[in-house]
């Protein structure tokens, strides 16, 4: 062991840097449990504590430094609470600010790449949770019960046809972390695996995007590769509940425990405008939605198109001209496109063009979405143009 430390306020909580990574202990020393989150294991060497914020330094053999934010919510924990099936320990208030991003990029932006940078924790609401075992698959527990009767010396039998299509027909469990605000309405729902462990998992603060699904990874080497978020939500109480979602069926592990959202330093904006921001955000994040939706059915018309186009030419029967109905989808189709995205004809050889549905929308979003004042005056006029044009296009689709 090269280090050992105190919490400065639980005396039974230490912590030991070692040769083969970072252990603590929740009873003054008779069980040792090790820290990972990414902690590789290596020799720790030094280990020291940032006692306003809890955070947990260490300084490793081949010269990193790793910082654990936050450890207080080991605290709460005991032998008792670990017995329980699962468990979210207090919640520290979380801090609303917009972070700053660098001209560039974010880390090193245009500093070079001897500029030093590192990543800050990501913001919001942090959730430290607890699961006793893994929720396991029938596949899984088959595989288990099978090695038991490998080490015991028994048979194992084929499974039968039935068994196996249950196997591959069953979906993963998985935790649900439910985020409602102070009336009890759902703010967001945030998914983790169900794998035994101490973990965490943190809520942006924002509601989620209205955009459409999307299952694309964002490229770390972009800046600008990244995932579409929703508005955020108003400095207040919330509360978290964690289940669990088994073969379909939702099954309260947790119930909700309490926290508080707050800004940073003195806010100098009244509530009444962050509700004002709030509830147009809501509107603007409806309509992006709806808009988002009507795209994508006129994405999957004009590629029906292209098959009913393609039908007409191979059929059997003399073609003199494509049906004039056809003709007169197709031109709707490119109309209620031009409307919904843009003039692509004049985009694309430099031209000016007049602000589409779907970029008036965009607008607003970029700037409101980190914003914490009301909407001004030429916001609401857009918005208003965009759902009048959008009402017309959608009669038309």
């Amino acid at each position: 062991m090269y280090s050992l430390e105190e919490d400065h306020v639980n005396p039974n909580l230490l912590f030991a840097g070692t040769e083969f990574g970072l252990f603590f202990t929740l009873d003054g020393g008779t069980q040792w449990i090790q820290l990972k989150g990414g902690l590789p294991t290596i020799a720790i060497r030094d280990i020291a504590i940032q006692k306003r914020e809890n955070d947990l330094v260490v300084a490793t053999f081949g010269r990193g430094f790793y910082i654990l934010d936050d450890y207080s919510a080991l605290r709460n924990i005991n032998a008792d609470a670990m017995q329980k099936e699962a468990l979210i320990l207090p919640v520290k208030d979380a801090i609303m600010y917009n972070e700053w991003r660098k001209w560039g990029g974010p880390l090193k932006g245009f500093q070079g790449e001897s500029f030093y940078a590192t990543p800050n924790p990501t913001i919001g609401a942090v959730f430290t949770y607890y699961l006793k075992d893994d929720i396991k698959t029938i596949k899984e527990k088959r595989q288990e019960a099978e090695k038991e009767k490998i080490k015991k010396g028994a048979s194992v039998f084929y499974p039968s046809i039935d068994s196996l299509r249950l196997e591959d027909a069953q979906t993963e469990a998985y935790l649900l972390f439910t985020i409602t605000d102070e009336s009890g309405a759902v703010v967001r729902k945030l998914k983790a695996a169900a794998k035994k462990s101490l973990n965490r998992i943190v809520w942006d603060l924002r509601y989620a995007s209205a955009g459409p699904i999307s299952f694309h990874t964002p490229d770390p080497s972009n800046p600008y590769d990244q995932l579409e978020n929703g508005y955020l939500a108003m400095p207040g109480t919330y509360k978290v509940s964690l289940s669990k979602v088994e073969n379909g069926l939702v099954t309260e592990l947790v119930p909700a425990v309490a926290f508080n959202a707050k800004t940073l330093n003195a806010d100098a904006l009244a509530q009444t405008e962050k509700k004002q921001l709030t509830a147009f955000c809501k509107k603007v994040s409806d309509l992006r939605r709806a808009v988002a939706s009507a795209d994508s059915y006129r994405a999957e018309l004009s590629n029906k198109m292209k098959y009913i186009k393609t039908a007409v030419n191979e059929a059997p029967q003399k073609l003199d001209n494509l049906p004039a109905e056809i003709i007169a989808i197709d031109k709707k189709l490119i109309d209620i496109n031009t409307q919904l995205n843009g003039d692509a004809t004049l985009a694309k050889r430099e031209f000016e063009t007049s602000p589409a549905i779907s970029g008036r929308i965009g607008s607003i979003e970029y700037t409101l979405w980190n914003a914490s004042a009301a909407p001004t005056q030429t916001f609401l006029n857009s918005f208003e143009i965009a759902a009048t044009q959008f009402n017309a296009v959608l009669a038309t689709l």
